[in-house]
């Protein structure tokens, strides 16, 4: 057996969901199998939006979720008095901001086809506007794999 490199990318939508924080995880997986072939490498995932965000954080208990959400609307509040950005509505201009500080992709490392995440540790999709609506992720995953001698 050699290694080889090897890099896959596949876009993927995910469902609308309500304002909050989402684990998708299960449903990144699910549609990129891909990742199964990769011995030791990395899988980007990235958001194609700029009113929704990407983190990693606590997968076992919901509460965590609940709390992200109650900080984000406390620390970025609606209908602040300095918004110029305002035409789509009081959840618009904090979903950008809460994007921004929250990030647009998460790096997570691959070690014999799975995901080398923590054992509290789930992907979440940060969903900052009221009604965002589907939501489009790029995932790449690249690395070395095993492939049988003289073969890539």
């Amino acid at each position: 057996m050699t290694k080889c490199m090897k890099f896959f990318q596949k876009e993927i939508e995910l469902s609308s969901r309500s304002r909050g924080f989402h684990l998708i995880t299960d449903e990144v997986l699910s549609q990129f199998l891909e990742i199964k072939q990769i011995t030791i490498g990395q899988l980007q995932v990235f958001i194609k939006h700029t009113s929704a965000s990407l983190t990693i954080n606590e997968n076992a208990d919901p509460t965590v979720r609940q709390d992200f959400e109650q900080h984000m609307n406390h620390m970025v509040p609606e209908n602040a008095a300095y918004y110029v950005h305002t035409y789509e509505g009081p959840d618009d201009m904090p979903a950008h901001i809460k994007a921004s500080l929250m990030g647009t992709s998460v790096q997570i490392p691959i070690t014999n086809g799975r995901l080398n995440l923590g054992t509290w540790q789930g992907i979440y999709l940060c969903e900052h506007r009221d009604y965002g609506g589907k939501r489009k992720l790029v995932l790449t995953a690249y690395g070395s794999s095993l492939a049988p001698k003289g073969g890539t």
